[in-house]
Protein backbone atom coordinates (compact mmCIF):
# COMPACT_ATOMS: atom_id res chain seq x y z
CA UNK A 1 0.00 0.00 0.00
CA UNK A 2 1.29 3.52 -0.73
CA UNK A 3 2.60 5.44 2.45
CA UNK A 4 2.20 8.69 1.04
CA UNK A 5 -0.40 11.43 0.17
CA UNK A 6 -0.11 12.29 -3.58
CA UNK A 7 2.01 15.56 -3.77
CA UNK A 8 -0.48 18.27 -4.67
CA UNK A 9 2.15 20.75 -4.66
CA UNK A 10 3.59 19.89 -7.59
CA UNK A 11 1.12 20.64 -9.71
CA UNK A 12 -0.66 23.67 -7.80
CA UNK A 13 1.09 25.30 -5.02
CA UNK A 14 -0.25 28.58 -4.03
CA UNK A 15 -3.94 28.38 -4.68
CA UNK A 16 -6.75 31.37 -4.95
CA UNK A 17 -9.05 28.14 -3.98
CA UNK A 18 -8.01 25.36 -1.78
CA UNK A 19 -10.98 23.28 -0.26
CA UNK A 20 -10.62 19.93 1.64
CA UNK A 21 -12.24 17.20 3.58
CA UNK A 22 -11.68 13.98 5.52
CA UNK A 23 -13.23 10.98 6.38
CA UNK A 24 -12.49 8.51 9.24
CA UNK A 25 -13.45 4.49 8.72
CA UNK A 26 -13.28 1.82 10.56
CA UNK A 27 -12.18 -0.50 7.69
CA UNK A 28 -8.62 -0.84 6.22
CA UNK A 29 -7.78 1.56 3.94
CA UNK A 30 -7.35 -0.47 0.63
CA UNK A 31 -11.32 -1.40 1.40
CA UNK A 32 -12.02 2.39 1.94
CA UNK A 33 -10.48 2.98 -1.33
CA UNK A 34 -12.22 0.40 -3.43
CA UNK A 35 -15.35 1.77 -2.17
CA UNK A 36 -14.45 5.28 -3.04
CA UNK A 37 -13.42 4.05 -6.26
CA UNK A 38 -16.97 2.39 -6.83
CA UNK A 39 -19.54 5.06 -5.54
CA UNK A 40 -21.49 6.29 -8.05
CA UNK A 41 -22.83 9.97 -9.17
CA UNK A 42 -26.44 9.27 -7.89
CA UNK A 43 -25.35 7.82 -4.59
CA UNK A 44 -24.16 11.49 -3.62
CA UNK A 45 -27.42 13.41 -4.23
CA UNK A 46 -26.96 16.85 -5.03
CA UNK A 47 -23.42 16.88 -5.41
CA UNK A 48 -24.16 14.28 -8.46
CA UNK A 49 -26.46 16.59 -9.50
CA UNK A 50 -24.49 19.40 -9.79
CA UNK A 51 -21.19 17.69 -11.33
CA UNK A 52 -23.57 16.34 -14.23
CA UNK A 53 -24.99 19.87 -14.52
CA UNK A 54 -21.46 21.36 -14.90
CA UNK A 55 -19.97 18.41 -16.94
CA UNK A 56 -23.58 17.44 -19.78
CA UNK A 57 -23.70 13.83 -20.71
CA UNK A 58 -22.27 12.47 -17.48
CA UNK A 59 -24.55 9.56 -16.66
CA UNK A 60 -25.81 9.29 -12.85
CA UNK A 61 -24.18 5.72 -12.49
CA UNK A 62 -20.75 6.85 -13.56
CA UNK A 63 -18.67 6.05 -10.49
CA UNK A 64 -16.15 9.05 -9.83
CA UNK A 65 -13.31 6.72 -10.60
CA UNK A 66 -14.88 6.79 -14.30
CA UNK A 67 -15.41 10.65 -14.12
CA UNK A 68 -11.98 11.65 -12.94
CA UNK A 69 -10.68 9.30 -15.60
CA UNK A 70 -12.46 10.94 -18.47
CA UNK A 71 -12.32 14.08 -20.26
CA UNK A 72 -12.05 16.84 -19.27
CA UNK A 73 -10.14 15.24 -16.43
CA UNK A 74 -6.46 14.32 -16.90
CA UNK A 75 -4.79 11.93 -15.05
CA UNK A 76 -1.85 13.57 -13.47
CA UNK A 77 -0.92 10.52 -10.78
CA UNK A 78 -1.73 7.62 -9.27
CA UNK A 79 -0.73 4.93 -6.65
CA UNK A 80 -2.32 2.01 -5.02
CA UNK A 81 -4.74 3.94 -3.01
CA UNK A 82 -4.60 7.32 -4.37
CA UNK A 83 -5.74 9.43 -7.65
CA UNK A 84 -4.35 12.83 -8.84
CA UNK A 85 -6.32 14.27 -12.10
CA UNK A 86 -6.84 17.80 -12.95
CA UNK A 87 -8.78 20.73 -15.83
CA UNK A 88 -7.92 23.45 -17.37
CA UNK A 89 -9.92 26.86 -18.84
CA UNK A 90 -13.15 28.81 -18.07
CA UNK A 91 -14.60 26.82 -15.33
CA UNK A 92 -16.82 29.49 -14.53
CA UNK A 93 -18.91 29.18 -17.67
CA UNK A 94 -22.23 27.35 -18.66
CA UNK A 95 -20.71 26.36 -21.52
CA UNK A 96 -17.96 23.29 -21.32
CA UNK A 97 -15.00 25.29 -21.72
CA UNK A 98 -12.41 22.73 -20.69
CA UNK A 99 -9.36 22.33 -23.36
CA UNK A 100 -8.49 19.10 -23.42
CA UNK A 101 -4.39 18.20 -22.41
CA UNK A 102 -2.31 15.44 -23.37
CA UNK A 103 -0.34 14.89 -20.30
CA UNK A 104 0.72 16.10 -17.11
CA UNK A 105 3.82 18.58 -18.41
CA UNK A 106 1.25 20.11 -20.31
CA UNK A 107 -1.23 20.76 -18.09
CA UNK A 108 2.07 21.47 -15.57
CA UNK A 109 2.86 24.54 -17.78
CA UNK A 110 -0.83 25.81 -18.39
CA UNK A 111 -1.14 29.55 -17.84
CA UNK A 112 -3.00 30.86 -20.18
CA UNK A 113 -4.44 34.09 -19.20
CA UNK A 114 -8.44 34.17 -18.76
CA UNK A 115 -8.39 30.69 -17.51
CA UNK A 116 -7.64 28.43 -14.73
CA UNK A 117 -5.90 25.39 -13.37
CA UNK A 118 -7.70 22.58 -10.91
CA UNK A 119 -6.53 19.56 -9.64
CA UNK A 120 -8.26 17.27 -7.86
CA UNK A 121 -6.40 15.11 -5.35
CA UNK A 122 -8.18 11.65 -4.04
CA UNK A 123 -6.62 9.44 -1.33
CA UNK A 124 -6.84 7.00 1.54
CA UNK A 125 -4.70 7.40 4.70
CA UNK A 126 -4.42 4.50 6.67
CA UNK A 127 -4.65 5.02 10.54
CA UNK A 128 -3.66 3.38 14.12
CA UNK A 129 -5.44 -0.03 14.51
CA UNK A 130 -5.83 -0.73 10.56
CA UNK A 131 -8.76 2.48 10.16
CA UNK A 132 -8.40 4.79 7.32
CA UNK A 133 -9.01 7.93 6.90
CA UNK A 134 -10.18 9.32 3.15
CA UNK A 135 -8.98 12.59 2.06
CA UNK A 136 -10.27 14.77 -0.50
CA UNK A 137 -8.22 18.34 -1.45
CA UNK A 138 -8.90 20.64 -4.44
CA UNK A 139 -6.82 23.35 -5.67
CA UNK A 140 -7.73 26.06 -7.95
CA UNK A 141 -5.66 29.06 -9.55
CA UNK A 142 -6.59 31.65 -12.14
CA UNK A 143 -4.48 33.25 -15.01
CA UNK A 144 -4.68 36.58 -15.58
CA UNK A 145 -7.26 39.47 -14.56
CA UNK A 146 -10.11 37.99 -16.56
CA UNK A 147 -9.31 34.59 -14.59
CA UNK A 148 -9.27 36.01 -11.46
CA UNK A 149 -12.56 37.75 -11.83
CA UNK A 150 -14.23 34.52 -13.65
CA UNK A 151 -13.07 32.51 -10.61
CA UNK A 152 -13.99 35.09 -8.06
CA UNK A 153 -17.37 34.93 -9.67
CA UNK A 154 -17.63 30.94 -8.52
CA UNK A 155 -16.43 31.65 -5.01
CA UNK A 156 -19.91 31.92 -3.69
CA UNK A 157 -20.64 28.58 -5.24
CA UNK A 158 -17.25 26.83 -4.19
CA UNK A 159 -18.27 27.97 -0.50
CA UNK A 160 -21.79 27.17 -0.82
CA UNK A 161 -21.45 23.66 -1.88
CA UNK A 162 -18.37 22.43 -1.23
CA UNK A 163 -19.54 20.89 2.18
CA UNK A 164 -20.95 18.01 -0.10
CA UNK A 165 -18.03 16.73 -0.69
CA UNK A 166 -17.23 15.57 2.78
CA UNK A 167 -21.36 15.26 3.32
CA UNK A 168 -22.39 13.42 0.63
CA UNK A 169 -19.20 11.88 -1.21
CA UNK A 170 -16.45 11.11 1.71
CA UNK A 171 -19.79 10.07 4.00
CA UNK A 172 -21.74 7.84 1.60
CA UNK A 173 -17.95 6.24 0.70
CA UNK A 174 -17.38 5.56 4.27
CA UNK A 175 -20.72 4.33 4.22
CA UNK A 176 -20.08 1.74 1.82
CA UNK A 177 -17.32 0.37 2.83
CA UNK A 178 -18.31 -0.30 6.59
CA UNK A 179 -21.07 -2.18 4.81
CA UNK A 180 -23.90 0.73 6.18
Amino acid sequence: MDAVAPDLDRWVRSPAIRVAHRRESDVAPERLWRAARELRLRETRLLGALIRWRIPGTSAESTFEELFRNPPFLVLAEGETWLLTGLVGRIWTLRRDYPLLGDGGEFRRWAQPGTAKVVFGHWVEALAGGRAALRSETRVIAFGAQGSLGLSSVGPLVRGFQHLVGSEALAAAVRRAEGR
